[in-house]
């Protein structure tokens, strides 16, 4: 699954620079994960880094509206950052 920001967000402005992917954007109100471009830092880190620097626990959940398995991650993974290599 990607990842899902809560209206729990303080916007602290600790998770966007920490994303790989370039995910991570102010949104209207709060910061928001664009699910196209979040591999749950597949291919990158061992666990998501937003996760791990967001002051307020629970607030960065997986997306129960997007599930996505491990594969589909590292396919959107491989898209990204490989694209331009194949």
């Amino acid at each position: 699954m990607s990842l899902l920001i809560t209206k729990r967000c303080i916007n602290c402005d600790m998770c966007e620079p920490e994303c790989p992917n370039q995910a991570i954007s102010m949104g209207d109100v709060f910061y928001q994960i664009d699910t196209e471009r979040c591999t749950e830092c597949i291919g990158h880190y061992e666990a998501p880094t937003c996760q791990q620097v967001c002051p307020i626990a629970g607030t960065i959940i997986s997306d129960p509206h997007n599930p996505e398995s491990e594969e589909q991650l590292w396919d959107k993974f491989v898209q990204l950052h490989h694209a331009d290599k194949i």
